[in-house]
């Protein structure tokens, strides 16, 4: 059966930052082995650092950041959570046989001595204070977990992203949409001014060019840039080629000076053309120059990204929020399929560059995943994440391959589109049956 520990995920990610990005992997409880300091010592070493938390009244515990050997001075760091906060003090460099010596009671040197043979901790008076523990030198436990401890990103998770964001690369050059009814793809992206979608095509772009690029300008906040309708189709760095899709990038969902929902419509039947100059007072009309009378299946829309800010969710407006969900009721009426795009992810309080990895076991983004699923209706599996390519000017294998799982989710979401129109929209005859 395997072990599971006693550490809330608010714990870990709190240890997380304070050590500077560490992952934790459980190599024993005390429990488990009658409490012997012996055997739990043995554990610990050539683990390399380690991680021992403690649970009792409260939690607290000890990291050795090196390799924990027999009679090796190694420096050690004590902390101990107050609900979710979270007090350290570096104790310096001790011994570490010591922190479970079952026959050292000198503890004002040590600063801390666990005795595990009695579940009990004593700490020095002065150590108690700075951890803001209340002031008893002996501390009943129930519970000690010992953890190794390694780097969030350490060079083989570097080298597995990289393999990863290799095989999306190349899965993504070589995609054809479904049935090669359209040469390429057109993804919508739309959304609130300042969510990211300027800055999500500048993101793609940059991946298959090899470099970071802002091809498409960016504005800050709530202040947007965007006021064309652009339709940008993105070539390989690699051949040059263009790549089977299109990103169609649009003004924003702004209460008073945003799209109007006559222009989106129209988009999303092939009506409006590249560089359309949007005009938030009235919808285009048929005899504009950007207007297209007879649009073809290639000239419309497959697939809505709708992008949201991950940090401002929860205060979309009422009126944006009426405003998105009346756009996914069209959406639906015309069977058009749609994914929401959550961007920023990484700027959210408590994630990390590491987090990114496994973003979406993550729990800020899981309740961030909640919200929009609440709020707006969307099913939780149509729900993206990302982080934009906004201050960087090299290319990250981790960030990458979330922007290429994004995208390849929205061409999957495009091709079923494709797949579910009737016969007389595709212009092809229907697949046999024999």
């Amino acid at each position: 059966m395997a072990m599971t520990t006693s550490l809330t995920w608010m714990q870990e990610k709190k240890l997380q930052i304070c050590l500077g990005g560490k992952k934790f992997s459980l190599l024993c409880k005390a429990s488990d082995h009658q409490f012997s300091s012996s055997h739990l010592f043995e554990i610990c070493c050539n683990q390399g650092p380690i991680l021992i938390v403690i649970y009792g009244d409260h939690v607290i515990g000890a990291y050795v950041s090196e390799d924990y050997q027999r009679e090796t001075p190694v420096s050690i760091l004590l902390f101990a959570f107050q609900e979710t906060e979270i007090s350290a003090c570096n104790i310096g460099s001790q011994n570490p046989v010591k922190l479970f010596g079952e026959n050292v009671y000198d503890y004002k040197n040590l600063g801390l001595i666990i005795k595990l043979w009695e579940q009990k901790v004593t700490m020095d008076l002065k150590i108690i204070k700075k951890l803001n523990l209340p002031e008893c030198n002996n501390i009943a436990f129930q519970e000690c977990e010992v953890f190794r401890c390694e780097d969030l990103l350490d060079t083989r998770t570097i080298q597995g992203a990289t393999v990863l964001r290799e095989s999306l690369l190349s899965a993504l050059r070589t995609y054809k949409p479904y049935r090669e009814l359209v040469h390429q793809t057109r993804i919508l992206l739309l959304g609130p001014t300042g969510a990211g979608k300027s800055s999500f095509f500048n993101s793609v772009k940059s991946v298959f060019q090899g470099h970071v690029t802002h091809q498409a300008l960016v504005g800050s906040g709530t202040t947007g840039i965007t006021e064309q309708y652009r339709t940008y189709s993105i070539k390989d760095g690699k051949d040059g080629k263009s790549l089977p899709f299109i990103l169609c990038d649009t003004m924003g969902l702004d209460k008073e000076e945003g799209m109007c929902m006559g222009d989106i419509l129209y988009i999303l039947k092939g009506h409006i053309s590249d560089r359309y100059q949007f005009n938030f007072m009235k919808p285009i009309t048929p005899g504009h120059g950007n207007w297209n009378d007879l649009p073809l299946l290639q000239d419309r829309i497959h697939c809505v990204a709708i992008i949201l800010d991950a940090n401002s969710v929860e205060d979309l407006s009422s009126e944006m929020v009426a405003k998105i969900k009346r756009i996914r009721r069209e959406m639906i009426k015309c069977g058009m399929a749609h994914v929401v795009l959550l961007t920023n992810v990484d700027s959210m309080a408590l994630i990390r560059k590491g987090d990114l990895i496994d973003i979406y076991r993550c729990m800020p983004v899981k309740l961030k995943l909640e919200t929009v699923h609440g709020k707006l209706g969307f099913a939780l599996s149509d729900i993206l994440v990302v982080s934009n390519y906004t201050l960087e000017w090299t290319l990250d294998p981790v960030k990458d391959v979330l922007i290429l799982s994004a995208l390849q989710q929205m061409l999957r979401a495009a091709d079923d589109f494709l797949e579910d129109l009737p016969p007389e929209e595709t212009d092809l005859p229907p697949l046999s049956t024999s």
